[in-house]
């Protein structure tokens, strides 16, 4: 074998290894999002399977604020529904009422010294407060998954494996407007 033909092939092992660390990345990427996505779907189940136990809870004292309740239901079963369908844009819109539901419901509570008292109702109302907790960090997790992700399937030479193999970018799991302004804690008590 001739100089040339053997950097020839040297070459051609380079780019061809080069290749193949670049969509091992690429495939690494796309499996940390739907692994972050996984990790959000289990805290927003754990959370739908207690909601129903804390509305129950609550309307054992609070007769009559049943719009209250249902308001959080229908939260409920919106996120749900985005949930069932991967509909990432649709799951911020949901768990912005979902959390604005929630905020409405321990506002309310607060008027109900008995309930606020109640072992029940404390403990769904801690372990509610730790799956947000939970969810706002794997949220976090995810967009960076998403982002890294989408930037690195649109940088060169990166976007040539991307193309070829198809990768595809992922939504951002982003909330209203509504979810990132400063609550008014007077209004919530009036």
């Amino acid at each position: 074998m001739s100089v040339s033909g053997f950097i020839t092939l040297a070459v051609i092992v380079v780019l061809v290894g080069y290749g193949v660390a670049l969509y091992n990345s690429l495939v690494s990427l796309k499996h940390s999002v739907s692994k972050a996505w996984s990790n959000i779907d289990v805290l927003l189940k754990q959370r739908h399977d207690e909601l129903p136990k804390l509305v129950e809870t609550c309307k054992q004292y609070m007769k009559h604020e049943q719009e209250t309740f249902e308001k959080v239901m229908q939260a409920r079963s919106g996120v749900s529904s985005a949930l069932g369908k991967s509909d990432v844009a649709a799951l911020g819109q949901a768990e912005t009422k979902m959390r604005q539901g929630l905020m409405n419901l321990f506002a309310v509570a607060e008027a109900y010294p008995d309930l606020k008292a109640n072992d029940s109702f404390q403990e769904l109302q801690n372990r509610i407060s730790q799956l947000e907790n939970n969810i706002a960090d794997r949220r976090e997790f995810y967009n960076e998954s998403v982002n890294l992700n989408n930037v690195r399937i649109e940088q060169f030479p990166d976007l040539l494996i991307a193309k070829f193999f198809s990768f595809k970018s992922f939504d951002l799991l982003e909330f209203e407007e509504s979810e990132i302004v400063d609550v008014s804690v007077k209004k919530l008590f009036e």
